[in-house]
């Protein structure tokens, strides 16, 4: 896609979550773990020493439940992960409006962890290790990460760059259609992806609905993963701190 003035348009990848979809079952979650070859928790893992990318919080309200997905919310406003690395391992792109993390550049300072409001970032305390035979199945098109760094969600990076290929080799150019590991797992269908740059597109028009809301969107990060509900008490929750229950 090109604008009028002939240069190609940038995209912004974003999600919205539709929180009365999402029923905390999980399956978002494993299928990030899988698409993004993160290995199985090593014994003893806690909530400080495990990596989940992708993370399902389960918050209550007077007895009221709702189950909230968090990741990486992709912030363009100064994205305090960047602003704070001493490495320049982290960058936000132009191109895309992921927020990517460069594992090659990482020093393990662990700076972005403390930066991040919405606690969307994990250190790698031990090299990965699998399960006999089940480095088999590992994809491909995701290198793992080794001891020593943070990760974090980055919009199934591979599938972009797969995505990206498959249209170059069309003579195609401009933002590429693909769909990340996490919204094609969940079976209430509660994530949707694409190019909020897009009018058209479903996720654009799904973030300016009025029930759309952004996590501590009061903060200013600009983050680029949207909320929705129905239900007053959900939204009004979204403004405070991060103390679900996972």
């Amino acid at each position: 896609m090109t604008s009028q003035s002939g240069k190609t348009k940038a995209a912004r990848y974003g999600m919205v979550v539709d929180l009365d979809r999402c029923n905390g079952c999980g399956a978002c979650m494993l299928a990030c773990a899988v698409e993004n070859n993160v290995p199985p928790a090593a014994p003893g893992a806690t909530d400080r020493t495990g990596i989940t990318p992708l993370r399902v919080y389960r918050y209550e309200n007077q007895g009221r439940v709702v189950f909230v997905p968090i990741m990486c919310q992709h912030c363009e406003i100064d994205t305090p992960c960047v602003a704070v690395c001493p490495q320049e391992a982290v960058e936000l792109d132009p191109a895309t409006g992921i927020v990517g993390q460069i594992p090659q550049r990482c020093l393990g300072c662990r700076y972005c962890m403390a930066a991040c409001p919405y606690h969307a970032r994990y250190f790698n305390w031990s090299d990965p290790e699998w399960p006999a035979g089940m480095e088999r199945a590992l994809n491909p098109a995701v290198a793992p990460r080794m001891r020593g760094v943070v990760e974090k969600c980055n919009m199934c990076h591979g599938r972009w760059h797969e995505a990206r290929q498959l249209a170059a080799a069309r003579g195609e150019s401009g933002p590429v259609a693909y769909t990340p590991a996490c919204v094609e797992a969940c079976p209430a269908r509660a994530i949707a992806f694409g190019d909020l740059n897009d009018e058209s597109s479903l996720v654009a028009q799904m973030a300016r609905q009025n029930e759309a809301f952004r996590w501590l969107e009061s903060i200013g990060t600009g983050s680029k993963v949207y909320y929705r509900s129905r239900r007053e008490w959900v939204r009004e929750s979204s403004r405070k701190e991060m103390n679900g229950r996972g």
